[in-house]
């Protein structure tokens, strides 16, 4: 019998007991992570360099950027140590770490998304208030006010996560310390609390979630007015790949914490978490660049490389 006082470390799920297959599994995952940096730095650096790209939506797409370096940063490296050294244990304060940070990357994330469609808004609907409202003063209050909120919520969220008293041993079901998967340790009637501020967190979500349909609504109907081809293509251009990235990050957050916890580990719950935790941040610099110009040239400029054509 286990509880919170004699819990020193968690066993993380491992992906196979193989060693050829813990070999590849960390040879994947460390593609995966080399991909996410790369991209997210060459983002990060063209709009810092490139004075072009001043503007707020740059500059969310740039935080956006440093955030997706943190989430990956938070999960992979400590999977592929695991798996190299053949070893699943992570300490309690390893644990604790890695929900408050988890939590804080990927509420900032939703968070930013959300600031992001409130500015194609104002840039679509309303151009000729987009300096008055959009101006570097309020961005930088949107952004500050939405990662002290995020920093609230986190340490609410990792103290409540915590406070629980474990029962059912340390054995978490999952490659890194997901609350989900925490909860199924939990004394009975323990984590009422922690599920209840899951669920406060979801109305937020599906708060915002709603409020980008409706924006994104009104910018679709705005958009159709365009008489020239060439404007209509520029806004989608500029557009799709944040719904693109809003649509993939959303559904598998709210699959993963939403759906009926599983008393044994499962293939669907591994797969889910490595697409809400990996692949955004690998594919949301190969998204916003694909179809953006301006990140493209700016791109081109600093690498010197056709691939950005």
């Amino acid at each position: 019998m286990f509880n919170r006082t004699t819990v020193t470390e968690f066993l993380l799920l491992g992906f196979s007991d193989v060693r050829e297959l813990q070999i590849l599994h960390f040879m994947v995952f460390l593609v995966l992570y080399l991909a996410a940096l790369t991209g997210n730095l060459l983002i990060i650096i063209a709009i810092a360099l490139d004075h072009h790209l001043h503007t707020p939506m740059y500059f969310f797409l740039m935080s956006l950027s440093i955030l997706d370096l943190g989430s990956i940063s938070v999960t992979i490296p400590k999977s592929m140590t695991n798996s190299l050294m053949n070893n699943r244990s992570i300490s309690y304060s390893g644990c604790v770490a890695q929900v408050f940070f988890l939590i804080f990357f990927a509420v900032a994330d939703f968070a930013l998304l959300t600031i992001m469609a409130y500015d194609r808004y104002v840039a679509i609907c309303k151009p000729l208030h987009y300096e008055t409202i959009m101006n570097r003063r309020a961005c930088v209050q949107m952004a500050a006010s939405a990662w002290i909120s995020v920093v609230l919520y986190s340490s609410l969220h990792t103290g409540n996560t915590f406070s629980i008293t474990f029962c059912g041993g340390n054995m978490v079901d999952q490659f890194f310390c997901e609350i989900p998967q925490l909860l199924k340790l939990a004394c009975s009637n323990s984590y009422f609390n922690e599920v209840g501020l899951i669920a406060f967190g979801v109305c937020l979500t599906v708060s915002c979630f709603v409020f980008i349909i409706v924006t994104y609504v009104q910018i679709l109907t705005t958009v159709l007015r365009i008489p020239s081809e060439q404007g209509r293509h520029k806004t989608f251009s500029t557009c799709l790949p944040h719904l693109i990235v809003i649509s993939m990050f959303l559904s598998t957050v709210v699959f993963a914490y939403m759906k009926p916890i599983s008393s044994s580990p499962s293939a669907l719950d591994l797969v889910v978490a490595v697409l809400y935790s990996v692949l955004p941040p690998v594919m949301n610099p190969i998204i916003y660049s694909i179809r953006n110009k301006e990140i493209k040239a700016s791109l081109r400029k600093l690498t010197g490389w056709r691939l950005f054509n």
